[in-house]
């Protein structure tokens, strides 16, 4: 017994040195931080710091350093292996979700506050910290530059208030770009200086390396990067651990260069930015993996670190964090200032502009961190650093909001007001199964043009037969569909499996639409039909007979993120169908996801009408167009078409406005020149009811021109 209590109480003994114990006290704290901290409102990044700070060495010292060479001799620290990870993920996932169309849009206008938000607070700073605090050239240099980097940490307030497209906040999320790619080569330079390399040779070597890790990161990793997605498709954890490998990869090459790790993880995030859409799985299992383990673990680390009591000894430790806080916020508010006045903002956008750009969060931290291991700045700087964090980031939130609240109440138009047929928050969207091996390609497009405002799953659906096999069936549909649920869940994204027993497809997904109340129905592409089945009737045709929600027909043989482009065919007259500007937006937000442009063909009439959508949606998608008046002759298009672009075909149902004979019959002839390419078509919503009787399977129009035409193509094929 007393053993027992003996090896208990060495096991419990701090600061804890078993590597088990250890790792369950972290994981236990990055579990209750955020249910702690939750209501008093302090953030995240805040919590777990103060966690670290807590119970780390100049704590409770139940955590410190820990030699793993009790487990295997080699003498790593596990703590700074997880933590090294998740700086890395910080800079890596900066990069990565850095919205490059919306810095496309206002470029020029970014430029001028990326500059304005860089050189203001380093004009300041450099000053305060090398006469007033008494630091010497190089950490004055390095404390400067902290001062210019800045984290979107409140961004998120500004999504939920609708003004995410808002121009003010364009221009602040273009300024990121810049501002924290030019820090992070001044660090370069700064931490070659403070090991006393800063002469010809050092410039030259930085240039040329420089130079060569630009070209591997955006001229030969990003073509590794697509040609892997799409040729390792099937394997999903094969695409997250090639992200990570590229991460560490771009990492190292970044020491070869001369340069700081965290400079190759952000330069692999923007080199990825454009293959990797923000609601796809992969991403969401990047941010998932980061956001659970890695980055909490450098947060941690972090707090182990800072020394309050140093904030007692004196007065100095309060004056420098004091002077840091007041620096930081002061050059971020003049560089909005002046933003606002070159550009003639309102007070509310320069505040909207001061609120997204004040917080110092992730790169802060990074920077600060790599001088303090370079021993370039003091303890005094990192805990004044802490606190710098912890009020810009409360300081952000609160003006942000403000800001944001005061631009909706002005009249300054909310992204909800987009001319939308279907309130994003009520969409519902329904995907009837044909084949299951088809299906992954097709809830991954559902997902990327599904409203993030709705709280409905997508819909599942399986028809099957009503014979004396329906019920065994039934079960086996259920038991197959549980795959699709285990899929979605990669991506979090939220299913609904639904069942339904009718005597044919058509008839089956036609009354599921309607019980749900579809918006929209993404199909698989039509297979091959008989000569008799062409003439009767397809079941995809019965199906756009049956129902009058938008339909999207989707051939994705190709991974979305291999195309460069996307080309909207889009007929005359299409701009007067009642689905119009749901395709429009559904189109819009998938190039917004791909990081890619949209060229509309169309007529004159349909691309006034087309610009005049685009401007009301205020998107920052780049939008081309080219003219086609021909649209009798199908076959025209061919000549706007590339192997790089996803092409999409807009139709229409019988009968409706846009509908022309040439369009009939348009997924079997496209499907059948373009066959190495990925298609979707699209078929506009109506008015229920308004020209197909449910009662009838088979009109006697359409009957006749399916039978002229078949005949015509007979002879055609003669000839």
């Amino acid at each position: 017994m007393d053993k027992f209590l003996h090896h208990i109480s060495e096991a419990f003994s701090t600061p804890l040195t078993s590597p088990v114990l250890v790792f369950t006290v972290i994981l236990t704290i990055i579990l209750i931080s955020p249910i702690i901290l939750r209501p008093i409102k302090v953030p995240g990044i805040i919590g777990l710091i103060l966690f670290g700070v807590l119970l780390g060495p100049h704590g409770l010292k139940w955590l410190s350093k820990i030699d793993k060479a009790t487990l295997s001799g080699n003498g790593v620290d596990a703590i700074d292996l997880f933590s090294t990870i998740g700086l890395l993920y910080i800079m890596f996932i900066a990069g990565l979700e850095l919205d490059m169309n919306e810095f496309k849009k206002t470029k020029n206008r970014s430029i001028l506050f990326g500059f304005l938000t860089f050189i203001i607070p380093i004009t300041i700073g450099f000053p305060v910290c090398y006469y007033l605090l008494g630091y010497s050239f190089l950490p004055s240099a390095l404390i400067a530059s902290m001062f210019a980097t800045h984290t979107l940490v409140s961004y998120p307030i500004v999504n939920s208030y609708g003004i995410s497209k808002h121009e003010a906040v364009a221009v602040a999320v273009g300024g990121t770009i810049l501002t924290d790619t030019a820090v992070l080569i001044i660090l370069a330079i700064i931490t070659g200086a403070s090991q006393g390399q800063l002469n010809q040779e050092f410039w030259v070597t930085l240039g040329v390396s420089f130079t060569v890790f630009l070209f591997i990161m955006f001229g030969i990793i990003p073509r590794i990067a697509k040609w892997f997605f799409q040729r390792i498709e099937a394997e999903k954890t094969a695409h997250y651990i090639f992200v990570l490998a590229v991460v560490f990869f771009a990492a190292f090459l970044a020491e070869l260069a001369g340069l700081e790790p965290i400079i190759g993880a952000f330069m692999a995030g923007l080199a990825l930015n454009k293959l990797i859409p923000h609601s796809s799985a992969l991403m969401n299992r990047i941010e998932f993996i980061g956001n659970a383990i890695f980055i909490p673990f450098f947060l941690i680390s972090v707090g182990m670190i800072v020394d309050i009591s140093v904030l007692a000894k004196g007065p100095m430790a309060l004056i420098i964090a004091g002077t840091l806080t007041v620096v930081a916020i002061v050059g971020k508010f003049f560089a909005a200032t002046v933003t606002q006045w070159v550009f003639k903002y309102s007070k509310n956008q320069r505040n909207l502009i001061f609120g997204l750009s004040n917080s110092h969060a992730a790169a802060t931290l990074a920077i600060i961190m790599v001088g303090y291991d370079k021993e370039i700045i003091d303890e005094n700087v990192l805990n004044g650093t802490i606190v710098l964090i912890l009020i810009t980031c409360v300081i952000a939130s609160l003006v942000t909001e403000y800001a944001s609240k005061r631009i909706v109440m002005e009249g300054g138009t909310p992204d909800e007001t987009r001319v939308e047929q279907v309130p994003e928050h009520e969409e519902q969207i329904l995907i009837p199964i044909a084949n299951l091996a088809n299906m992954e390609p097709i809830l991954d497009f559902a997902t990327l043009i599904k409203s993030k405002k709705s709280h409905h799953p997508l819909n599942i659906l399986s028809v099957v037969p009503d014979n004396e096999e329906a019920e065994r069936n039934t079960i086996n549909a259920k038991r197959n569909l549980d795959g699709m649920v285990r899929y979605a869940s990669g991506a979090e994204t939220e299913v609904d499996i639904i069942t339904t027993i009718d005597h044919n497809i058509a008839s089956g997904i036609g009354r599921a639409s309607k019980e749900i109340f579809a918006d929209c129905i993404i199909l698989g592409w039509p297979s091959a039909s008989s000569f008799v089945e062409k003439i009767v009737g397809e079941k995809s045709e019965s199906i756009l007979n049956r129902t009058h929600a938008n339909l999207f027909m989707c051939r994705l043989d190709k991974p979305l993120m291999s195309h460069k482009s996307i080309i909207l065919f889009v007929p005359p007259l299409a701009e007067l169908e009642i689905g119009f500007e749901f395709w429009m937006n559904k189109m819009l937000r998938l190039a917004q996801e791909l990081s890619i442009p949209v060229n509309y063909v169309c007529s004159t009439r349909t691309q006034a009408a087309i610009a005049t959508t685009l401007t009301q949606l205020k998107t920052s998608v780049p939008a081309t167009f080219s003219n086609y008046e021909d649209w009798n002759n199908i076959h025209g298009l061919a000549t706007f078409s590339n192997s790089d672009s996803l092409l999409v075909f807009v139709s229409s149902r019988a009968g409706e406005v846009s509908y022309r004979d040439a369009l009939d019959g348009l997924a079997r002839r496209v499907g059948r020149h373009y066959q190495n390419q990925n298609l979707i078509l699209i078929f506009p919503s109506r008015v229920d009811n308004q020209h197909i009787d449910d009662y009838e399977d088979i009109q006697m129009a359409p009957i006749v021109r399916k039978i002229s035409r078949e005949i015509v193509n007979m002879f055609n094929k003669e000839k």
